[in-house]
């Protein structure tokens, strides 16, 4: 296990290089240059790490597993540039974000030519797999319709924990679950275990969520490398808002109503706190772990160790 961490930095390095490497053009600069800003941020890489990983497992050539990494990192920008336009985010990987940077113009042309590379990308893998086109254009699908949930969700008294599930399961879980699957397909796997790794994927991710809804109240902007405040001005729901609307609905919406601007974060921490709500919520990411966990036990055809070690690393992440 002593060898993970390096393991990781080797990854993240060779993934990173990979990205610099990428043949963007320097034309139209209107496109190419926030292009290049926005791939440069100081990304962690966990999708592609964990595609590398499972990649492992299955011996996969290194180049075409390099590019599913790429294709999967790509496909993640692209959904970070339009977020932090409907979020009205500032930072992202510890810089501005683009449309900020810029203007809702560029950044929307920016993460559409990013997508577009993602494309590029995956299309030229040694061997073409059509069904690997299929994962990660139903993916990108599902991840619009997570998108849509959640800007559906804002400012809404009627959201159940369920909704909240299945919204964060298509936006973030969806992702994680095909950084996981594509190797497995490319590795023309028996259609089970394809599946299993689709279900570990949505676990772990529901899991990385929750915990990431916890960082966006116990952590801060500089530790995160993003804007935080955003999603509690924008009524975002999470699901400790959630549970914090259920039990506590006066309390709660006298907070959110009376606090200062600058105070309500440190408020809602205090509150939630306080009310239990934010060890509970550390329970429920713990609960998707656990099953993410559980999924791989029963992918015995592979050593898992690494993915097991990987699950460690999400749960334990503070950043």
């Amino acid at each position: 296990m002593s060898h993970f961490p390096e393991l990781i930095s080797f990854i993240r390095n060779e993934i990173n290089y990979s990205i610099k490497k990428l043949p963007i053009p320097d034309k139209p600069t209107y496109l190419y240059e926030p292009i290049k800003y926005a791939l440069k941020g100081k990304g962690k890489r966990l999708r592609p790490i964990l595609t590398h990983l499972v990649g492992r497992t299955y011996n996969t050539d290194p180049n075409s597993l390099m590019s599913i990494s790429l294709a999967i990192e790509l496909l993640h920008n692209f959904t970070l540039i339009h977020d932090d336009i409907m979020d009205k985010d500032t930072i992202r990987h510890s810089q501005k974000t683009i449309h900020y940077k810029w203007d809702t113009s560029t950044a929307i042309l920016a993460g559409d030519g990013i997508y577009t590379v993602a494309q590029l990308v995956l299309n030229s893998i040694d061997r073409y797999n059509k069904e690997i086109s299929k994962c990660f254009n139903e993916v990108t699908l599902d991840i619009c319709e997570g998108q849509a949930m959640d800007k559906e969700f804002e400012n809404l008294d009627i959201v159940t924990e369920d909704l909240y599930l299945e919204m964060i399961k298509k936006k973030t879980g969806s992702l994680i679950a095909a950084a996981a699957m594509l190797p497995s397909i490319y590795a023309k796997d028996e259609i089970d275990n394809i599946e299993l790794f689709r279900t570990f994927g949505e676990y772990l991710g529901k899991g990385f969520q929750i915990h990431d809804d916890l960082l966006e109240i116990t952590s801060d902007s500089k530790t995160m490398g993003k804007s935080l405040d955003s999603d509690i001005f924008e009524g975002k729901q999470t699901i400790m808002v959630i549970k914090a609307k259920q039990y506590f609905k006066e309390s709660w919406e006298s907070i959110v109503s009376n606090s200062k601007k600058s105070d309500l974060k440190k408020n809602i921490y205090v509150f939630l706190n306080e009310k239990k709500i934010i060890e509970e919520t550390k329970h429920i990411a713990e609960s998707y772990f656990k099953k993410s966990r559980k999924i791989l036990k029963e992918l015995n055809h592979i050593n898992s160790d690494e993915l097991f070690m990987f699950v460690d690393l999400l749960e334990n992440r503070s950043f």
